[in-house]
């Protein structure tokens, strides 16, 4: 997906272990030992590893495979792949050299060619991420979190304790099977910690919040390589930003959330709506949404999409999701039903079966790598006016209809209940929204970039101009983070309030003032004076 430069004869042996390969191709430089930046990257680096740990180089599968993204619009440019086997593996690719760069240092086991010879590094977990500020990175360092994925359970039974590297999947499946769930991610491939560090929503928030809600504790590789614990006691301030605008602190190797008795099953139902049922709709899932009091067991997810088999103008997809039995659903099920829907599908499923069900599985496009050039524009609304939601409809209809390329983009609007997030106040974490009751997106997706990367930045643009308008007096742009685009300003991401964002600041430039964790989203703009 990018080019590098040739570092050595070893881009010939394309991939490699520690410590066999390493062993069988790379001489070790004694103890005592000149090295310098002019040593090739994965020679350097090698020799900081631990036994489990590897390095993958361009042209090996493994390096291609280590650098698949969710989306072909964002590629980071990396010379090299590090796959952690711990946290000191992670402390390796991190921690600076104490000796300046360009000139040698004696001391090889505190030699690290990210911060000594000034490489960019990028922690990198499932490659959900649409963020255009991660094209920032050139010829980095990809830490690849992928197999920090352990799980232990607390004595208790009321907690874990997880690798960085886990998925939401993995962490759904394992707790299920002991009869627990966590709150995670809707998406069964996103990282189990990733959302969390944006705020995260997901389909338990109803009854435990936001998945940053629910962190305990985490393990955090901050700038200048040190291990920090971060929870309500230990760097607190640290922890407070983590949860929301975690992205620019540090790399998280693991981290401590809540669990809780798992129900078990949950019903999932999907209806199919053509145009002329847009208003009946919308004001139906208004009336759930009841201004974020919507019933904790009830999640509703709609698409404006297309589907040529069913009608030449887009179409309206509801997914309603419960948690408990059918009987129990039908109140909220049944009123969709009685619409007359062109298509029906319902059932009832294992909680873990759930994401498959309703198509955020691991096979899913929702999940799915590569294939086309995405981009996701959020916007927290107050509640579905149906002026706007027929603006919006409009705009979806121009945009599939004057440019075919864009036919996989949709409308995506998320309504969870918002009654448990608000138990906590906008102080308690960094997480800026909680006032918001429905998440608005407009994903756009294509496959030839270079004739169509400014249209879905246009059509962004107006799809949230339209929101604001419609959602009521004062409203502003509420950007999700996990979701950003990467146009947004500081304030639209992380809150308008100047005291949380002086306290960012502040934090920012205490374990980050180099800017090295600045390539998602950043608190401070890269193109911004520092």
């Amino acid at each position: 997906m990018c080019t590098v430069k040739v570092l050595s004869f070893l881009t010939l042996v394309f991939s490699f272990v520690i410590p066999h390969s390493i062993a069988s191709v790379i001489k070790r430089t004694p103890a005592g030992s000149a090295i310098s930046c002019s040593t090739p990257i994965e020679q350097g680096l090698g020799q900081q590893l631990s036994f489990g740990a590897s390095i993958s180089l361009p042209g090996s599968q493994a390096f291609t495979n280590a650098n698949h993204r969710w989306s072909t619009a964002e590629h980071p440019d990396f010379a090299v792949v590090v796959t952690p086997a711990n946290t000191q593996d992670v402390v390796a690719a991190v921690r600076p050299s104490p000796f300046p760069i360009a000139v040698q240092s004696t001391d090889t086991s505190q030699v690290n060619y990210a911060n000594a010879c000034n490489y960019p590094f990028l922690a990198v977990n499932r490659g959900h991420g649409t963020a255009i500020s991660l094209n920032n990175v050139h010829h980095g360092i990809n830490i690849n979190i992928r197999n920090l994925t352990s799980v232990t359970f607390a004595p208790d039974g009321n907690s874990i304790t997880a690798g960085g590297g886990v998925f939401a999947d993995q962490v759904i499946r394992n707790l299920a099977a002991r009869g627990k769930v966590a709150a995670t991610g809707a998406c069964a491939c996103v990282g189990g910690l990733g959302t969390g560090l944006g705020g995260g929503f997901g389909r338990v928030q109803g009854f435990y919040g936001l998945v940053a809600d629910n962190l305990l504790e985490m393990t955090v590789v901050t700038a200048d390589g040190s291990i920090v614990t971060a929870n309500n006691q230990q760097n607190s301030d640290l922890f407070w930003a983590l949860r929301g605008a975690g992205h620019n602190f540090g790399i998280v190797t693991s981290f401590s959330t809540k669990i809780y008795p798992l129900i078990p099953n949950w019903y999932a139902a999907s209806y199919i709506f053509t145009r002329h049922q847009l208003d009946p709709v919308f004001q139906l899932l208004n009336r759930y949404n009841a201004n974020g009091a919507q019933a904790k067991e009830l999640l509703t997810y709609t698409l404006i999409t297309l589907n040529p088999a069913i009608s030449h103008d887009p179409v309206i997809i509801v997914s309603i999701q419960y948690a408990g039995p059918e009987a129990d659903a039908l109140e909220y099920a049944q009123p969709f039903v009685d619409l007359h829907p062109v298509v029906v599908n319902n059932q009832t499923v294992p909680y873990a079966e759930l994401a498959d069900t309703v198509g955020t599985g691991l096979n899913s496009p929702a999940c799915v790598e590569g294939g086309s050039s995405k981009a996701t524009f959020p916007v927290g609304a107050l509640s579905f006016n149906l002026t706007t939601i027929h603006q919006i409809y409009d705009l979806y209809s121009e945009l599939v209809t004057r440019y075919p390329d864009f036919s996989e983009s949709l409308v995506q609007f998320e309504s969870e209940s918002m009654l448990q997030v608000r138990k906590l106040g906008d102080e308690d974490t960094a997480y800026a929204h909680r006032g918001d009751n429905i998440l608005f997106s407009l994903l756009t997706q294509y496959t030839s970039p270079t004739a169509n990367d400014a249209i879905g930045p246009q059509y962004g643009r107006r799809f949230r101009s339209i929101v604001i308008a419609g959602d009521g007096p004062g409203r502003r742009l509420n950007a999700y983070v996990n979701y950003a685009y990467g146009d947004e300003t500081v304030e639209q991401i992380y809150g308008y309030e100047d005291s949380r964002l002086q306290r960012l600041l502040a934090l920012k430039r205490r374990y980050d003032p180099q800017g090295k964790f600045d390539f998602f989203n950043p608190i401070i703009p890269i193109n911004r004076k520092r």
